[in-house]
Order: C-alpha cells, then sequence, then structure tokens
C-alpha cells in the first residue's frame, strides 16, 4: 500500500500545547498492541478501536533522564538482527531528514538535546537526551536553556560540545538544507515560512553566526534558545531527528548527507544506495548517558527493495534468516490480511495507529453552499474508503481530523453520523442537495494513480452520483499529487489528504491546515478556508500555557470548523501493522514513532 502523505506545517507558524512545567506537558494514546519473543509490552491496548484514554506524557528532569535506559526484560545483548525495507533513505544529514523510513533509521544513528522514552510499563516521556534534563524554562516560555552531559562523543571520539550544538542549528539556515523540518528555524527567526533564512542565509560557513540574543552558547555545556513568542513546545520539537547533532569540525556540507559522523549506538559500516546498508555498534556511545536506547543488537544488516508483498511473504514464512528480520516502515500487504488471521502470525504482529488521518478536503472556493458540503460529507462511504486501503488492517473511521493519538481526542465524536452509518447516507445526501436546489451539481474530483487511491475514488464517485451529484474523475501521478493540490486555483472541488502531527499536539494539525492566513501556493490549507473565529482562536490557543486547556480547546475549536464550515470530510486513522521473525524479542509498538520501538528488540538466542 502505497501512502502519499503531507505531513510538515509549511507555514512555519509556531505550535503550543505544552506546559510551562517540565512535569505534564502532552497527553498519549495507549492504542497498540504488540507481540515478541516473550518481552513485556508496553503500550497495549485494542489494534481495532481507538482509545477510550489518553496518558500523561512528562517533561523529564535530570533524573527520569539519567541513562541508562531500563532493561527490557528478557532481552540479552548480541547478535544481528535483518531489516526488510521498501524504500532506501534519500538522507542521512539529520537536518534533511523529514519522512518516516529516514526517520527510524536515524534515531538508531543520532542523538539530539532531548528524545522520546517508551518506559517498560508502556508511560511515555521526553527525556533530556544529550541535554542534562527536558530543558530549563523561563521568560514565560520564551527562554529554554540546555546543559549536555559528560560523556557525550561522535563516532570519531570527539566530545560533543555547545558548539556542536550551535553548528547543527545556524547550519540549517544554509540554502543547501532543504528537506527537513523548520519549526525552530522560524521561532528562532520569528518569521513565516522560508522567510527564517533571512536571519542567517549562508549558514554559518561563512563565518557569521546567530546572534547571543537568538541563540547562546556561554560555555562548553550549556545552551540557550530565546525566542521572541512563547514556544512550550520546545522539549517535544527537539526530538524530531531533524534537528540531531551534527559535528562540526566533521561538517562536509552536502557531502555529509551520505556519510555523517553519528552520536547514538550504532554507526554506518556500509550503505549502497537503493539496496543495503550494515549498521554496527558505535564504541564511543555510553549507555550510561542515553535513557531511551537499549541497543543489544550488534548489527543491524539493512536490505532495501521489499516490497510489502515481498516482506509479508518473507516474514508470514519465518524461515532461515526470516525468523532474524523485522521491517521498520512497509507494514502488511493488504492483500494478506488472511495470512495474518493465522494466531502463529499474529503473536509475531505489532500494531498501532500512525500519526496520518485521511480526509477528503472540500475546495471552499468552488463549493460555497455549505449545503452542498453536507450532501457531500453523508454521501461518502466511509467502508468503501477504507477497504481500499486494507479494511481494519489498513486503519478505523474517523470522526474528525485530530489523531487517537493527541491530546484533545473524544472517542465518539461523529458530527455527521459516520461512525454509526459508515456506508454512507445517500437518500439524506439527496434531500440536502434538492433543498439547496442543487441536484446535478457538478463536482471535479481529484485523485493519484496508486491502486488504492483508484479503488477509494471509484467508491466516493459511485455514491457522490448515486445522492444526485455529477462527478468529474482526474488523476495525476503519485509524486504530483500534493504539488497539484497544493496550487490555490487548482481547478478542483474534492480530493483527498493525509495529514500527520509532528509531534503530540493538535497545535500541529489545526493551524496548518484551517488559518487562512497560510493561503498561498505549497502552503497546506488544501480547503482555503478563512475565517476569523478560526484565526483568532488559533492565535489565543498558541499562547495558553496549561497543556489540558490547550488540548480541549483545540477539539472544541475542531468541532466547530467541522461543525460549522464543513472543510474537509474526515476519512480514516491510519494504522500500521508490523510483522517480525520468531527470533525477534521485545517488539512493541511505538506510538510516537508510529512503528515498532526499535531501541527495545533483540535477538532471541538459543
Amino acid at each position: 500500500m502505497t501512502i502519499t502523505t503531507r505531513r510538515r506545517t509549511l507555514s512555519g507558524r509556531g505550535t503550543r500545547a505544552a506546559s510551562l512545567a517540565l512535569a505534564g506537558a502532552l497527553l498519549l494514546g495507549a492504542c497498540s498492541s504488540g507481540g515478541g519473543g516473550g518481552g513485556d509490552t508496553p503500550g497495549g491496548g485494542d489494534r481495532d478501536t481507538a482509545p477510550e484514554t489518553l496518558q500523561t506524557i512528562e517533561f523529564a528532569d535530570a533524573a527520569g533522564s539519567t541513562g541508562p535506559a531500563e532493561e527490557v526484560p528478557g532481552a540479552r545483548s548480541g547478535g544481528t538482527i535483518r531489516v526488510l525495507q521498501e524504500t532506501s533513505p534519500d538522507h542521512l544529514d539529520p537536518a534533511q531528514i523529514y519522512v518516516a523510513h529516514e526517520m527510524t533509521i536515524a534515531r538508531l544513528l543520532h542523538r539530539g538535546l532531548t528524545t522520546t522514552r517508551l518506559h517498560n510499563d508502556g508511560s511515555y516521556s521526553v527525556v533530556g537526551d544529550l541535554a542534562t534534563d527536558a530543558g530549563t524554562v523561563s521568560d514565560e516560555g520564551r527562554t529554554w536553556t540546555y546543559t549536555l552531559k559528560d560523556d557525550i562523543y561522535f563516532n570519531d571520539g570527539s566530545p560533543i560540545t555547545s558548539a556542536d550544538i550551535r553548528h547543527t542549528f545556524e547550519r540549517q539556515f544554509a540554502e543547501f538544507i532543504t528537506q527537513g523540518p523548520t519549526f525552530i528555524q522560524s521561532w528562532l527567526a520569528d518569521a513565516e515560512g522560508a522567510a527564517y533564512r533571512e536571519l542567517l542565509p549562508d549558514g554559518p560557513y561563512e563565518g557569521d553566526h546567530l546572534p547571543d540574543s537568538v541563540l547562546e552558547t556561554p560555555d562548553e555545556k550549556t545552551i540557550v534558545f530565546h525566542f521572541a513568542q512563547p514556544q512550550n513546545d520546545l522539549p517535544y520539537a527537539l526530538t524530531l531527528p531533524g534537528y540531531f547533532a551534527v559535528s562540526r569540525e566533521g561538517d562536509t556540507k552536502e557531502n555529509y548527507d551520505q556519510d555523517p559522523l553519528t552520536s547514538g549506538p550504532y554507526q554506518i559500516e556500509d550503505f549502497r544506495p537503493g539496496r543495503s546498508m550494515t549498521l554496527t555498534r558505535n564504541e564511543h556511545w555510553v549507555p550510561g548517558t542515553d535513557a531511551a536506547r537499549n541497543a543489544y543488537p550488534d548489527r543491524y544488516e539493512i536490505t532495501f527493495g521489499h516490497s510489502q508483498d515481498d516482506s509479508t511473504g518473507r516474514l508470514t514464512a519465518d524461515n532461515g534468516d526470516n525468523q532474524y528480520a523485522i521491517s521498520f516502515n512497509n507494514g502488511i500487504d493488504a492483500g494478506s490480511a488472511e495470512v495474518v488471521q493465522d494466531p502463529a502470525v499474529q503473536e509475531r504482529m505489532v500494531s498501532g495507529y500512525q500519526v496520518f488521518v485521511a480526509s477528503l478536503v472540500i475546495n471552499q472556493d468552488t463549493v460555497t453552499d455549505k449545503r452542498v458540503r453536507e450532501a457531500i460529507a453523508h454521501a461518502i462511504p466511509l467502508n468503501g474508503v477504507l477497504n481500499a486501503y486494507g479494511g481494519a488492517i489498513g486503519g478505523a473511521y474517523a470522526g474528525g481530523f485530530i489523531s487517537p493519538l493527541l491530546p484533545g481526542y473524544e472517542h465518539d465524536y461523529d458530527p455527521y453520523g459516520k461512525l454509526a452509518l459508515p456506508q454512507g447516507d445517500t437518500e439524506r445526501a439527496r434531500q440536502l442537495l434538492e433543498e439547496a436546489d442543487a441536484v446535478g451539481y457538478e463536482l471535479n474530483y481529484l485523485h493519484h494513480v496508486a491502486p488504492e487511491d483508484q479503488q477509494a475514488a471509484v467508491a466516493i464517485a459511485d455514491a457522490l452520483e448515486t445522492a444526485g451529484f455529477s462527478v468529474n474523475r482526474s488523476e495525476v501521478p503519485t509524486e504530483q499529487y500534493y504539488d497539484t493540490i497544493g496550487q490555490v486555483d487548482n481547478g478542483y472541488d474534492i480530493y483527498r489528504s493525509n495529514w500527520g502531527h509532528d509531534w503530540l499536539s493538535a497545535a500541529t494539525v489545526i493551524p496548518a491546515q484551517y488559518d487562512g492566513r497560510t493561503i498561498q501556493d505549497g502552503a497546506s490549507n488544501y480547503s482555503h478556508i478563512n475565517q476569523d473565529y478560526i484565526n483568532e482562536e488559533i492565535d489565543r490557543i498558541l499562547l495558553l500555557s496549561d497543556a489540558d486547556e490547550a488540548a480541549t480547546a483545540w477539539f472544541e475549536l475542531q468541532k466547530r470548523i467541522l461543525e460549522e464550515d464543513l472543510p474537509a470530510v474526515p476519512l480514516f486513522y491510519y494504522k500500521q501493522n508490523i510483522l517480525h521473525g520468531s527470533r525477534i524479542g521485545g517488539a512493541v509498538f511505538n506510538n510516537d514513532f508510529s512503528t515498532v520501538d526499535m531501541h527495545r528488540l533483540y535477538v532471541i538466542q538459543d
């Protein structure tokens, strides 16, 4: 299954959800299930329904950030894990990393100031990684101070200092860094979108630096971020692999992308793009400094080019080297749903929600009558759409735009009765069209050429036509899809979008998609909604310092957007299902990573 998604918030606006207090900031859904070689299954839950309750994520203090990571029950060090991946990484430079399969590998290789830790009891926390804690905040969220731990090194043996961290952030302003996240750069520059580069156009390579009033390193251990606006999500933003550390002395600019120094438990022994990658232990990684990574295997042998069908076949067979294999990001081929009903296979499957929520966007510039938009919503068959993506194995019906993983999520929210009637209600849709004197309303519908999107498009178009619409379907190549719908004058009325949060806050969901001030070519307000109440409420919520209050406010704003304006029809929450061989232990789903937690894996040895 090809998942065409857009995760990054192109506007560069600041986000807010975390509390000023280091102890309580964000929330995480307990909605994963797992198996794996006799280890405990933290984060376990029902793999077919969204969670009723959410757990608090804490921003850890120094005690909570001290390594080594707690032992996984039953784990032993040693052995080789074989990874079957579909896509080879285009980028290994942390600053260029912003897609899932690259993030997964990056977490084995690199470290940042903070990271997310999954505990044995299934809870999560944001811990200090290279830093001694998740950060010390002052000036009402505008200033954050970090102190580096002792005994932290790159894999060439050089110590990691504040100069390396300063360089890590300054180089992100350089023009050759084009693919990674831009949140912190934009916050430092207090600028929108690409305008942040004006603060340091060439990065640090011409001898210029960010002023101390923006980024300060008073000694070798201390880093101080100064923001014009409160940025209390900073500890979580720093967990993104795009902000992991880059060596100042070892930086080779563009060439760093294929041969980086590493600070995590592994280093790259060999990389053949498109074919294979071998990771071996980084002898300069000190476990006592790392509260999140166990690093049990001696080696990872990663091979690329494995389709979902291929990896599913190998892992269900569970023979030879496949017993020691796993696929971090491929998922399970939708056509193999019957195969994985085998209890012996199910024992070797971990499942959970991905960050992505699929919706059918309605262009507010062209479909201006709310009754017509409601008719679209009632007609859409959620079951027909989800069946194209593997049915229950591929996702769960969505009632709103906010993922089950996010704070503020309400399990039973269903404003248009879609969860109760997933086959759609074409009779109610026709009634609405008749009220609007719009029977025969012509809709220009764009989708892409991937088989599942074509199948979903047929189900959607058939239902709309039954309800009384006239539907003109068009398709574009998958790689051109978001560029096409990202044009303000795109010429289409409805089109699907997948959006995923960057960290566990609806502040990375609502502003990016529904702030009317971000409407421009290439931005992600695909519906072109522009309402004063939305823009004003976004600004208000972004300044809230109480996590629970902010989470509730985001969900209430989502309700108002859906019920008053209906810029998109929620379709489904994506799931991820990961198979592994019988010799893999410790395999559990990490809700923050949206895949298996590679830090807990071990080889079951004779």
